[in-house]
């Protein structure tokens, strides 16, 4: 990144690893105990790949975190009720469940838990030789874009199975849950939770082939298609490409614009429609869509792949701000309430 005098152009993300930079190892690492094994991902590549912040962009960073805190903080309302129901507002019951317990109790990740923290190969290693519905069921557990990359590495043959699978998968029994997680425990070690579990079924699916790359999620799709014509079109219409940015209102294209860099939306937009192009130059600048424009004019050749990773990235950050509830994703069969 090169050298800014201030956070003006910064992505969210550039801000909280500039922001956790600043605060120094002990600091910024109880920051991190209390993050999921994503966001710990996410910022830690962004922290190795910071280079020349200037001393003005960091002041205005640090500026506005403060501004934010006091914005929302006051005095006397950091007790247990107050984060319990305020992270459930923001997150929901399921994603909120594993955050508060490492907040509050400062319990270790175990069992199943334990996957999420581990990346894609190790985690295919470990489940290489169970049972297919056992890989299902872990495939299921784990966030969509994780999961995406260890069926990657489990060989071809058995990634539509696994996919058909999951696709049929819903609640997971209690004590199913249970000794699938004393499976996972004879390599680590805890307890796991004897609530059944929502796991599974069409839209992880869908979620699961968002996050893969282009040639592979062809495949599967082609053979799913082939096995069953209807799930297949269940799970398209479930996904959210690139082309359902269409679809996503004004300010919400806004926002995103602010978290993804110049660089990877010019490759983006290599190879999209032209609708999805308007759509983006009308909610910049004039300045910034005419500059963008003549970058795209003067772009050379540029291979599928590095589009199709330039894609994927930023509908990466999309659903990442979705979850949040900092966009509304329309089209691809998203809910709307």
């Amino acid at each position: 990144m090169t050298d800014e005098s201030s956070a003006q152009n910064l992505t969210g993300l550039d801000k909280a690893a500039i922001l956790l930079l600043s605060l120094g190892e002990e600091t910024a690492a109880e920051v991190l105990k209390h993050m999921g094994p994503k966001e710990v991902q996410m910022l830690g590549m962004q922290m190795a790949s910071l280079r020349n912040i200037g001393k003005g962009a960091v002041e205005d960073v640090v500026d506005e975190f403060l501004e934010k805190v006091e914005e929302q903080t006051g005095i006397g309302i950091g007790t247990e009720d107050y984060i319990r129901s305020t992270l459930k507002s923001a997150l929901g019951d399921d994603k909120a469940g594993a955050l508060i317990d490492r907040i509050l109790a400062g319990a270790n990740t175990k069992g199943l838990d334990t996957l999420k923290w581990m990346d894609a190969r190790s985690v295919a290693d470990v489940i290489r030789f169970e049972h297919p519905q056992i890989q299902s069921i872990v495939l299921s557990y784990l966030d969509p874009d994780q999961s995406a990359e260890v069926l990657q590495i489990l060989p071809e043959k058995v990634r539509v199975d696994l996919a058909l699978r999951i696709s049929a998968l819903e609640a997971v029994q209690p004590d199913a849950l249970q000794e699938l997680n004393d499976i996972m425990e004879k390599q680590f070690t805890g307890s796991g939770s004897t609530q059944s579990r929502q796991i599974g079924g069409v839209k992880k699916v869908a979620d699961i082939m968002n996050f893969m790359d282009g040639s592979n999620e062809a495949l599967i799709m082609d053979s799913i298609r082939e096995s069953d014509e209807d799930l297949a079109q269940k799970i398209e219409d479930l996904m959210f490409v690139f082309d359902n940015l269409s679809d996503v209102d004004d300010r919400g294209i806004q926002a995103l614009l602010r978290e993804i860099s110049t660089d990877t939306l010019v490759i983006a937009l290599k190879a999209c429609d032209e609708d999805i192009k308007e759509k983006i130059f009308k909610n910049m600048s004039k300045r910034a869509a005419e500059l963008m424009r003549d970058d795209l004019d003067a772009m050379g050749p540029v291979k599928l792949s590095e589009v199709e990773a330039a894609q994927k990235e930023i509908l990466t950050v999309a659903r990442r701000m979705a979850d949040a509830g900092e966009i509304v994703l329309g089209g691809g069969g998203e809910e709307m309430v």
